[in-house]
């Protein structure tokens, strides 16, 4: 019996044969003129190389638009390095501590235009334990701000600190950034909260970056600390 009749070639052997094969078509060079493709944007045959042009074509189209969208996203983070710059400054120049978390409210939601901003503290110290930002928090809203080693950023499923806010009832996505001394990343227990919140699902997705949420941490934790 013809073994062939039983394993018969396939498209991926004959792929596999070209590919290992690259003279194939050194010796056979009429096939190249002589394959026809069928165009996807006329509907009309055309040769092998035309087709390869088309791919090409469409290749280099796809890098264009990486590399717009790259440029467009680096113009973007600069313009956001710059906005955390002047907030900074800012934070600098505010000498009332008693002010300083309504200025840092405040400033975040016009800076960054974050429509809801909340921000909680515990174990500040006595003179300042009459601000809002000290009002009591649950034990387990303190657990889960220390158990966050980087900003949580997703839908609003019910989360304590969503009542914080002004309008919690508009609150589709938020933003959670853990307050604590030292790096972003660090693990030492965190000794507040802050809420950055949205009525637009898609604002604070899982999937979108955090460096710069991170940043805005550290700047806050280093501010708050002061009332500590």
């Amino acid at each position: 019996m013809n073994p062939a009749l039983n394993n018969p070639i396939t498209e991926d052997d004959i792929a596999n044969y070209l590919a290992n094969t690259p003279d194939f078509f050194l010796r056979h060079a009429e096939l190249l003129a002589a394959v026809q493709f069928t165009s996807p944007h006329s509907n009309r045959a055309v040769g092998l190389q035309e087709r390869q042009a088309e791919m090409l074509r469409e290749k280099i189209k796809s890098l264009e638009q990486r590399i717009m969208e790259m440029i467009r996203h680096g113009s973007e983070n600069v313009m956001l390095s710059d906005k955390i710059l002047r907030w900074a400054r800012s934070l600098l120049t505010v000498t009332d501590l008693y002010a300083l978390p309504a200025s840092i409210v405040q400033d975040i939601q016009t800076q960054f235009s974050v429509p809801q901003v909340g921000l909680r503290l515990w174990g500040v110290a006595t003179e300042y334990a009459g601000l809002a930002v000290a009002r009591e928090v649950s034990d387990d809203a303190r657990v889960f701000a220390s158990s966050l080693t980087e900003p949580f950023c997703g839908l609003n499923t019910g989360f304590e600190a969503v009542s914080w806010l002004e309008d919690p009832s508009t609150v589709s996505s938020l933003a959670l950034v853990p307050l604590r001394g030292g790096a972003a990343g660090a693990t030492t227990p965190a000794f507040g909260l802050l809420v950055l919140a949205s009525p637009d699902p898609h604002r604070f997705h899982s999937g979108m970056g955090t460096d710069f949420l991170a940043r805005i941490g550290e700047l806050v934790s280093a501010a708050t600390s002061r009332l500590k």
